[in-house]
């Protein structure tokens, strides 16, 4: 059973609509839930009009199916299995998944003696073109998305891998591209023609590895959002290739909106987004920062107890709570759910405090509050809430270095100099919650950590936040 050409038509539009719908309320975390329905709709119309459609025969049916059995399977276990805190490496893998289908559909596309046999020879020259594009975006997203995958999973270090020459080896690869796709598209002869794209495959490939390998730590919620971007491009070029309006559409909504939260995360760190590009944080003079290494002591800290934690926000009237990738490590958003509801139920004003770049990814500390069931009403951006700490009688901050840093204010030469940060020391006193004095992603001590207001509650922050419940309903 096959559907008409019009009709096809009407559903791409209709799963269009939602696809835009879905955007719209991801935006919001009260409409999160809706909007995600709403891409669940658009992307069933999108198959099933796609599979019925009039390009697929009903011959292929059996095949379409198999691979949407394997695909759902994987996608099932993965659901199954993937930790809320593993969140971003997935957002990574996926990104990957999309650029290698662009290369694949790419080469099957260009293979195809079909798709040649159709075309003049100017819609062949501009089929040849977008072809290219759309293996070279897809190859740099398949590459830099596996190593994203592996710094984001700890499997590769965090620390900026910045070759000797690194803009110049890109210049030329550049160059190199830019030549042999100009040889893909003006010459006719097929084997001088794979010859060509192979080439510029592995380049694009290298390019990938080259340009993630070289960003620091700090810089990868950036990078998630970028990656986000090029697999939305790439999706695009496959749908030039295949000329499916659909695909087109969807790849520039998924493009345009990561392009845009890549510049707003680079707004939040006070960063350049080709500054992004070139390395990560703390990379000047071309050496690397000590990402995640000690930083040289800078005071003396005041250590405190869970139990004296405990009692500091017995006392408290409004309390800043500011979660950090720990928290996410530690898994302890579910026990800083039942510290908040048991201050609450004393009367105490809780409110959470989230930095765009707080954690691995964009929203990364916003889905891991909702999993805990925080009420929505109490999660504030940065901007929203920062001019308040002064009025807070106690800023926790839970496993955050670098976003509560006021070096980025105090001090012109610090590498996050100018960077927007969470002012927590600016509250009557402050508890960060640190398994060790060990720097943050940026490489850079934290002044903040020997403030006369602020309070060290080393360990790990399951544990920690533990012990601080226990003393607090006892």
């Amino acid at each position: 059973m096959t559907i008409s050409s019009s009709l096809a038509t009407v559903a791409y539009l209709a799963a269009t609509i939602l696809f835009i719908l879905c955007l719209g309320g991801l935006s919001n975390q009260e409409t999160s839930r809706r909007g995600n329905l709403y891409g669940i709709i658009g992307m069933a119309i999108a198959v099933l009009a796609t599979i019925f459609g009039p390009h697929v025969t009903p011959a292929g049916y059996a095949y379409i199916l198999g691979a949407m059995v394997v695909g759902a399977a994987i996608g099932l276990y993965a659901a199954r299995i993937v930790q809320m805190t593993q969140m971003p490496e997935l957002v990574a893998l996926m990104h990957s998944l999309v650029g290698l289908a662009a290369v694949i559909v790419g080469f099957a596309n260009f293979i195809d003696p079909v798709v040649a046999a159709q075309l003049t020879p100017a819609e062949n020259a501009i089929h040849d073109i977008e072809t290219y594009v759309g293996v070279l975006i897809g190859a740099v997203t398949f590459s830099g998305s596996l190593i994203a995958f592996g710094k984001l999973s700890a499997k590769i270090g965090g620390k900026p891998v910045l070759l000797p020459a690194r803009h110049w080896i890109n210049l030329l690869g550049l160059l190199v591209v830019i030549y042999f796709g100009y040889r893909f598209v003006a010459m006719h002869d097929f084997s001088a023609q794979i010859v060509a794209l192979a080439v510029m495959t592995a380049i694009a490939l290298l390019f990938g590895v080259h340009m993630v390998m070289a960003i620091g730590g700090a810089d990868m919620p950036v990078v998630v959002s970028m990656l986000n971007s090029y697999s939305g491009w790439a999706a695009a070029a496959t749908g030039f290739m295949l000329s499916n309006d659909l695909l087109i559409v969807v790849g520039a909504l998924v493009g345009s909106s990561g392009a845009i939260l890549s510049y707003i995360m680079c707004n939040a760190m006070n960063r350049n987004f080709i500054s992004v590009i070139a390395g990560g944080f703390g990379t000047g003079e071309g050496k690397p920062a000590a990402a995640g290494g000690a930083a040289q002591p800078a005071g003396e800290v005041t250590p405190i107890t869970a139990a004296e934690t405990a009692e500091m926000l017995k006392d408290a009237k409004d309390v800043i709570i500011v979660p950090g990738y720990g928290m996410a490590v530690a898994q302890a958003q579910h026990t800083v759910y039942e510290i908040t509801k048991a201050l609450r139920e004393r009367g105490v004003k809780v409110r959470f405090g989230i930095h765009p770049v707080a954690g691995r990814m964009p929203g990364h500390m916003n889905v891991l509050l909702a999993e805990a069931k925080v009420p929505y009403d109490i999660v504030f951006e940065m901007d929203e809430l920062n001019e308040d700490f002064p009025g807070a009688d106690v800023a926790m901050v839970i496993g955050a270095n670098d976003i509560v840093n006021p070096a980025a204010q105090e001090d012109p030469t610090s590498p996050i100099a100018g960077m927007p940060v969470l002012e927590v020391w600016k509250a009557k006193h402050s508890v960060v919650m640190k398994r060790s004095m060990a720097s943050g992603y940026a490489g850079v001590d934290n002044p903040l950590f020997y403030k006369d207001n602020n309070r060290m509650l080393f360990g790990d922050a399951k544990k920690m936040l533990d012990e601080v419940l226990v003393a607090l309903k006892t």
